[in-house]
Order: structure tokens, then sequence, then C-alpha cells
């Protein structure tokens, strides 16, 4: 129960007491009256003298730290509205309450090390701005004087000063992260952020950012200088990073939809977005030139780019040109109709948002345990499974060893609900513990997903009944059943009624048919989509760009050990000078592990994009990126990261909330202290490591899918175990794609593993979508043969090269598919453009060649 709060007449007998010279005498005769005659507590009498002794008022102070987000008013509506949709995510309430939590720009682009830089940029705009107009703020100008002063910069950017082009891309940055000076709160600072982003968006900055971005790239005085150096830090990459900043915030702004917003801001959001897709810039996409900037930094001839920028802008430029998993699933939904195919069963993100987490396996250590504190524990009254759930969700990410009141609940999988997990969104709100009894969402029992299966099942199906029963089979036909019993007839029925074809499907079988018929084929109609045209930029060097992210995620894993020869991801979060304090070297330990952990989000989050998407564009397409994926050893570096105790990583605080842009530079900061710093922030578990923990989750899944020597893979490097472990973190999402991962190695584990983890087996069951005559438990079909792992592979790798050679390279055409022309007149009336110096000597070129050579007329005639 929140504390009575006292009334105006109570404070006024306590302060007309306090003011009084005998300041104690009147304090133990009023206050027995006061809250004897108003029948206040004494206690409350007594907090408003302490208040008023230790802060000389009785008004309510603003509290120590970052205001919650979250008002009294949002958490009332919160606790209204989710109860009837538990499963609503933060950005549909947003939408529909008309709150403004998604447009809240991610803190992360910010170093903590940046942040004096950001009173820097206030000084060089007002500099700029003061020159023009003396007399008002910002804020007080019309369109025309903000139009007039942005054309003004984007002049100042093509100065040849490397120090003035400079002090204008601070100014510039300035504008784009919101004039915050002359704003009071953070909503206001995120309306000019908007305001400015398009206001500089209509006058051509991007395009000229671009071409600055360029030039720095190809630096070469600047990238000799980094290498030479011992210690590169924050001071040698200045211009990239401003640069970098600010067109950071125009995508990650402008992608952003508002339905507030006008006409002439939504078109050029779909302007915008065209132009990042396609190759107007330097003649390719924005998202090739990052790449570039990636694989240069890892070659070593550029330390000192700020990496984790660059790769936070290219994973927002990928997901705002191509789109996230809302718009993959529209994608996937228009495909089928396209091909006429029948619609999916189910919509996958609505599966998962509906889903709930289950219990973790417990180990023979904890049995044990918990058999004895049973043992010694009284019997207890049955507890309803709502109460349960409510005190599972106060703390699930506590410790790795079961608390008591899960130890009587082992048997139950669904202990805890799933909070829904948004795979686009940078900042969520934690779930609020709400689930009144009379108002739970009952969820259709039964299995979450619709059974599927393939062609290539019925065909095994059909041929080993055939061989069982008739003695011969027929091939490929999958519709004669002569002479099979009834209950064949009902498998075969049930098999067809569940047979799913996919894109890929179709996909394969019409590449089959362009090489077996390369002329009468015809021209391939290829839909010059932003996929495609990403594909066809990173071809040339997608093996080098595979490789390059794989070597940063190597060193940015919490598990890989520092070693010399290793890349420095460190070099946009280091000081010039090294800390000399302990809360110094604290803030810079948070800082330090911070960067990496937004490095793994980004590239976990850029390698999924990309599966997903050339999966769905051309399933070759993938398995190129998946191939050297597995190539550069991806799936050992990923069992590595998640060979460690995964609930410390996603449990693990390294924030500064009152560090965080814009809280930092609207309001006064408070004193950091060492205490501040290890408590952290209030959060039980951090979005941004769940995130990363489930993008590769969902890159090994996409790697191993139907393919046995990468399976095989996941069993020699015993990731049983690793994954086993995983499955302690409470979240539904997460849960699903360890199951997934152990279902398609549990064939080869042995009878002993799956007999001592039968609670695994049922939540695979329970979770993971069943494919009929999918014999996963027991591995007594073919598939888990492994003798022809090696010759699948090189077959995939020689239709990947057919399928590029035959798209992609128009100079290694086969020569004998060439048109040849046998006309002799079309032939020697063909136009042939002659050199200039043999034209010049024409004449003695006839006399030497023609005129002075005998010709033998009887041979000619012959």
């Amino acid at each position: 129960m929140s504390e009575q709060k006292p009334s105006h007449e109570v404070k006024g007998i306590v302060l007309r007491a306090l003011r009084q010279d005998c300041v104690k005498a009147q304090i133990c005769r009023k206050v027995p009256k006061c809250f004897c005659s108003l029948k206040v507590p004494k206690n409350t009498v007594a907090s408003i003298i302490l208040k008023w002794n230790k802060f000389g008022t009785t008004n309510n102070l603003p509290s120590a730290g970052r205001p919650a987000k979250l008002s009294n008013r949002g958490r009332r509506a919160f606790v209204r509205e989710v109860p009837k949709n538990p499963m609503i995510t933060l950005t549909e309430f947003s939408c529909e309450f008309g709150t403004s939590y998604a447009y809240i720009s991610s803190p992360e682009l910010y170093s903590y090390t940046e942040g004096p830089e950001f009173l820097l940029n206030r000084k060089c705009f007002e500099e700029e701005f003061r020159t023009h107009v003396s007399d008002k703020k910002w804020t007080e100008l019309d369109v025309a004087q903000h139009r007039a002063h942005a054309m003004r910069l984007l002049d100042g950017l093509e100065v040849i000063t490397r120090e003035k082009r400079l002090k204008v891309s601070r100014a510039i940055l300035y504008m784009v992260q919101g004039t915050f000076a002359e704003c009071s709160s953070e909503a206001e600072v995120q309306h000019w952020m908007r305001y400015n982003i398009f206001l500089l968006m209509d006058v051509g900055t991007f395009t000229a950012l671009v071409e600055l971005l360029n030039m720095e790239v190809d630096n070469s005085a600047a990238c000799s200088s980094a290498v030479r150096k011992p210690a590169i830090s924050l001071a040698d990459s200045t211009d990239l990073r401003v640069l970098l900043n600010i067109m950071y915030l125009m995508v990650v702004t402008i992608q952003q939809e508002d339905p507030a917003d006008s006409p002439e801001w939504r078109a050029t959001r779909e302007t915008f977005k065209t132009e990042l897709g396609f190759p107007l810039y330097n003649n390719e996409p924005i998202s090739v030139m990052l790449f570039g900037m990636v694989t240069k930094f890892c070659s070593g001839h550029a330390p000192h780019f700020p990496m984790k920028k660059v790769l936070m802008l290219l994973w927002k430029s990928i997901l705002f040109t191509l789109g996230g998993f809302e718009q993959l699933q529209n994608i996937k939904v228009r495909k089928r109709e396209e091909l006429r195919l029948p619609p999916l069963p189910e919509d996958s993100i609505r599966v998962i948002r509906s889903m709930r987490a289950a219990s973790p396996p417990a180990s023979a250590s904890d049995l044990i345990e918990q058999q004895q504190k049973r043992a010694r524990r009284e019997h207890k009254s049955l507890i309803k499974q709502d109460n349960l759930d409510a005190f599972n969700e106060k703390d699930p990410y506590k410790s790795d060893e079961p608390r008591e009141d899960e130890d009587d609940n082992d048997d139950n999988d669904n202990s805890m609900d799933a909070e829904p997990f948004p795979m686009e969104r940078d900042e969520v709100m934690p779930p609020l513990i709400l689930h009144p009894p009379s108002e739970r969402v009952n969820f259709p029992k039964g299995l979450p997903w619709a059974p599927k299966v393939r062609e290539k099942d019925i065909e095994h199906f059909l041929e080993s009944s055939r061989s069982k029963f008739i003695g011969y089979t027929l091939g490929n036909d999958t519709d004669t059943v002569v002479g099979l019993p009834r209950p064949i007839h009902e498998s075969i029925r049930t098999l067809k009624q569940h047979k799913y074809i996919s894109i890929a499907e179709i996909q394969i079988a019409k590449e089959d048919e362009f090489q077996k018929t390369p002329l009468s084929g015809g021209e391939e109609d290829v839909e010059m989509c932003s996929t495609e045209l990403l594909y066809q930029g990173i071809l040339p060097s997608l093996p080098q760009y595979m490789i390059a992210l794989l070597k940063i995620l190597l060193a940015a894993a919490p598990t890989s050990k520092a070693k010399t020869d290793s890349i420095n991801i460190l070099a946009d979060v280091l000081p010039e000078e090294m800390p000399t304090t302990v809360l110094q070297s604290m803030k810079l330990g948070v800082d330090v592990n911070r960067h990496k952990e937004i490095i793994v989000k980004a590239i976990s989050a850029i390698l999924l994009l990309l599966l997903k998407h050339f999966k769905l564009n051309h399933v070759y397409q993938f398995e190129y990126m998946a191939q050297h994926l597995v190539f550069a050893n991806c799936i050992p570096l990923i069992l590595k990261f998640f060979n460690q105790n995964i609930i410390s990583y996603i449990t693990a605080k390294n924030s500064i909330s009152v560090l965080d842009f814009p809280y930092c530079v609207v309001h006064e900061l408070p004193e950091l202290t060492a205490e501040s710093l290890e408590a952290g922030d209030n959060n039980q578990f951090c979005w941004r490591n769940l995130f990363s923990c489930i993008n590769l989750l969902r890159i090994l899944n996409k790697l191993t899918k139907w393919k046995h020597s990468r399976t095989m893979m996941l069993v020699v490097f015993k990731s049983a175990p690793i994954l086993k472990r995983a499955l302690k973190v409470k979240q539904a999402m997460m849960q699903l794609y360890v199951l997934k991962l152990l279902k398609v190695q549990t064939k080869y584990l042995g009878r002993q593993w799956r007999k001592s983890n039968m609670k695994t087996m049922s939540a695979i069951y329970q979770k993971v979508r069943h494919r009929l005559n999918d014999d996963w438990a027991y591995g007594n079909d073919l598939d888990a043969r492994p003798w022809d792992f090696q010759a699948e592979e090189c077959a995939l790798r020689a239709n990947i090269e057919r399928f590029n050679s035959r798209r992609y390279d128009n100079n290694q055409r086969n020569p004998d598919f060439l048109p040849v022309d046998n006309c002799l007149q079309s032939v020697l009336g063909q136009r042939v453009d002659l050199p200039e110096d043999f034209q010049m000597n024409y004449d003695l070129w006839l006399e030497r060649e023609v005129f002075s050579k005998p010709i033998s007329w009887e041979e000619l005639l012959q």
C-alpha cells in the first residue's frame, strides 16, 4: 500500500511549528494535536518534519537517476489494455494510444567517451548560426529561414579546408540531434530531430554526405598515419564518426513511419528508400560501400575506421531498403500467390508471439539437490497456475540454479508466459506482471504448428510400401496405389493433405529447366528489386565480406581471448588519455563491454536479414552466402559464443542510462559513483543481448536446415550440452530455436542421450513443427546414414556456380551456345573499325601484303 499523502493543513501546522523559536517544544506540543484531530498517522507528520530538516522544503523533489520512460498515465493504460491482449507489442500499443516510444532514437550509436562532443557540436552550430541570425533561436524561425540556413550549411560542406568542413559537419550533426539546447524535454528533442532531418533531406544533404564519406574512405594519408600509430584512439576517426552519425540518424528517423507525417514527408521516405537500394551513389548501393569499409578495416589497411558505427549504419540501411520480418512475410505471401501455391498454414510471427516459455530441463546435480529439498520441505497446498506465472515473471533470469518454487513444477513446461519479442526494435519495455485470472486469453489446445510434408517424403513412403507389399517400385509416381492395402491409402491421403511446396522448390525446378534447355528456355524474367541489386553488388566479393564480418564477430564475442594478431575493434571507444581514477576505469570498462555487445547485435542482425531476403529472392543466392559462412567456420564460432554462462550474458548491465542520448543533453546529470556504475539499471535482463542470441540461433538454424553434413558438424563440436544450457533462458522464441537445433541432431546423439533427456524430447514435441514421416527421435531413416555428406556439399556448390555463371557472368558463357553467322555476304559486309595507325599506312600495307606477293590462281580456283 502506498504511503498516505499528507494534507495541506498538516503541512501548515508542522511548518508553523518549525518556524517558531522553540522548535522542539512546538513539535512536541503540536504534533500530537495535529495527527489526533485530523486522524493522520504519526509517521506521516514525522516524515514531513524529517524532510524539512534535511532539504528545507516539503515539496516533492526530483528523484535521482533517469526518470521512467513510462509515466503513471501510460502505466495505467498498460494495466487496462494489456490484459485484454497480452501479446500486443510495444509498437502496436504506441500506434494505438499515440505514444512516442517508436521514435526514440537508439542511444547505442554514441559511446560514453563521445559525451563531450555534444557540447562541441552545439558550439559549432551556434557560431555559424549567429553570423546570420543574431536575435532569434532556431526554434523561433519560420520554414523559409530554416531552409535558407540548411542550404548555407550544405554549401559549407564543399570547402577545401578540412577544419572548416569538419566544423560545418558538426553544425549539421547538432541539427540532426534536435538542437537540444533549445529543448526542455526528450519528446521535444525527438520532434526537432525529425523536423530537421526531413529538412536536410529535402535540400540534398545525404548525397553530399555520401561523397564526403567516399573521400574520407579513400584518404590514403589518414590510413597510412593510422597504420603507423602504436595505439589508435577516438581522435583518429573524428571526421568519419561525425559523417556516420549524421547518416545513421537520418536513415533511422526517415525509416520510422508516423501517421501524422505530411504527404511530402511520406514521398520523401519512399524516394529515399529507393535511392538507398539502387546504385545511385557512386554507381553502387550504399550497403556495398559500407561492406567495402568493413573489408578494408579487417585487412589492416584502415584500422582507424569506427567499425561500430559502420556496422550499425549497414544494418539500418539493409533493414530500410529490404524490409524487416513483417515485410518479409508479406513478400512471401505475395510470391506464393504469384506462383499459385497454397497459402501459408499459419503466420509464424503470430504463432511465436503466442508461445509460452518452458521450464529448463534439470541436470543430474539439480535433480539430486531437488530431491533433498523435497524431503525437507513440508507439504504445501497446490498453487494456481496464474499465481505461479506471476511469481516466475518477477525475476526469470536471477540465477543459473532453479528456485525452490520452481522445483515443484518441473513437470509443467508452461510455467512462464512468453514475452513478445520484437526483432526490429531497439528499445523495449519489459513485460509487466499482468495476469488477472478472469481475463486470461485462452489459446486453442493442441500443437502450435501445422505439420508439413515434402514431396520427397511422400515418394520415400510409397517406394518403401511398394517394395514391401508388391515387390517393385515406380520411381517418382505418387498417384498409383494399386495393390497397396487400404491403411496405406489413408496414410497417403493424410500425407498429401499436409503437403507443403516451398518457393525454393519451385525456384530450383525452374533453374534445372534453364540448365537443361539453355536455348529453348528463353530469357529469365528477373525482378530488379532491392534484394537483387544488393546481391549483384556484393557478389564479386561476397566471400571476403562474410570472412570480415565473422572476424569482427569473433573479436567482439565475450568468450574470445585477446590475441596479438586479432583486429582492434575498440578504436572508436578508447579516449586519447587513459583513465586515471577508479571511477573513470569502471566507466570505460562498461563502455567497452557495451561497445562489443552492440557490434555483436549489428552483425547478427545483418547476417540474418541477408540470409532471409536472399532465400526469398532466390534460394541459390541464400545457399551461396550460407556456404561461404560455413567455409569461414561460422558454425563453430556461434557455438563458441554460446559456450559461456548465457544467463550472465543476457542479464549483463553494461549501460549507464543517465549518459544515454538524449537524456544526457536535456537533464542535469547526477553525480556518478562506483556503486551506481556497479549496480547498473533496474532492468532484469538486457534486450540487446537477448536479441543477439536469438539472431545467432536463427542463423545456425538457417545454415543447418536439411543439410546433414552441417548437422554432423553440430554433433562433432558437441553442441548438445551447449544448447541445452541455453534452454535455461526462459524466453519462448529463444527456446524454440534451441529446440530446433537439438531436434535435427537427436538421431545422431544415441539412445542413452535421448533416454536421459526425455524432458527436452517432450519440449521438442510440444513446440517444434512436426514433419510427418520424419523419424527424428530414433534415426531409422536413410538420411541418418552419413556416407554421402561430402558429395552433397559438392553437388550444391556446383549448382550454385552454374546459377551465378548463367545469370550474372555474361563473359563466361559457353561458346557452343553462342549464335553463329554462316552467311558469307553478311560476314563480308560487316563494318570493321581499323586502328588509326593502320589507316595512315594503308598504302604501304597493300604494297607489302597484296601487290608484292604472287597469287596462285589455280590453287585458289580449285
